[in-house]
């Protein structure tokens, strides 16, 4: 556990090696979600996953937080252990993250993203229905002879990850999911695989080519009959697939 500007990161360290490996989870996830993965990379590699503020055991934000500052957050942890170009594996949300903290930094030495968020579609009406059917509904509901109702009602709007959050991580979600990355793309210089479950509904495979247009250097490897944690539905493929990757030129 590490504290920088006042927040207690949790930083897991494993193994050793002349290459760094950073892992950053999913969004509701933690360190935990990438231990198997873990224990392959430590035989070769020194790895450090780190909980993401306001996920596993690091402190939550003071405010809502955006992908810069989750990608500030990073470049401290590097500081502070004085990691010099880290190979980083972000899986969806930390995905997200690590393509904005490779395209501000430019000080990675490969990157591995995973089933990543990062491009923002375009609404279809449905979307803009809900969202103003839940602002009014809101306002109904906190009529005192409503009140008691409200939050059995409002709880059928959102996804699973909204519903699960508190306030403040909320709107930190609301905040990076409309974060279109695609101009940061085109600053990441670095080499970088992109890993996707060809069954992915959460981030769908046709962001893995979209995201491949807009950086210099990639490649995509699917994974068939594998969902948004493509990673852990075929293991053994996915380390195999990482063990090439990481292989000195």
């Amino acid at each position: 556990m590490i504290t920088l500007n006042q927040m207690n990161i949790n930083v897991e360290i494993n193994g050793e090696g002349n290459t760094n490996i950073i892992l950053l989870h999913g969004w509701g996830q933690s360190t935990k979600a990438f231990s198997a993965v873990i224990s392959h990379l430590a035989d070769k590699y020194k790895t450090y996953a780190i909980d993401l503020p306001g996920f596993g055991l690091s402190d939550k934000p003071s405010y809502p937080f955006s992908t810069t500052d989750y990608a500030s957050i990073i470049r401290n942890v590097i500081e502070y252990f004085q990691i010099k170009s880290p190979v980083i594996i972000g899986h969806s949300f930390g995905g997200r993250v690590a393509i904005k903290y490779t395209a501000l930094y430019n000080n990675v030495k490969k990157l591995v993203l995973v089933d990543s968020a990062g491009i923002v579609h375009k609404k279809p009406l449905i979307y803009y229905i809900k969202v103003y059917s839940y602002k009014i509904l809101k306002r109904i509901f906190s009529l005192p002879i409503l009140r008691k109702y409200k939050n059995k009602v409002l709880s059928k709007f959102g996804s699973t990850d909204y519903k699960n959050a508190d306030t403040l991580m909320k709107q930190t979600l609301v905040k990076v999911v409309n974060e279109d990355l695609r101009v940061d793309m085109k600053n990441i210089k670095c080499p970088t695989l992109l890993v996707w479950g060809t069954d992915d509904y959460a981030t769908p495979i046709g962001d893995a080519y979209i995201m491949k247009e807009h950086l210099l250097d990639a490649g995509i490897v699917k994974i068939t009959n594998a969902g948004h944690f493509s990673y852990l539905d075929n293991l053994p493929l996915f380390l195999s697939v990482i063990d090439v990757f990481l292989r000195e030129d």
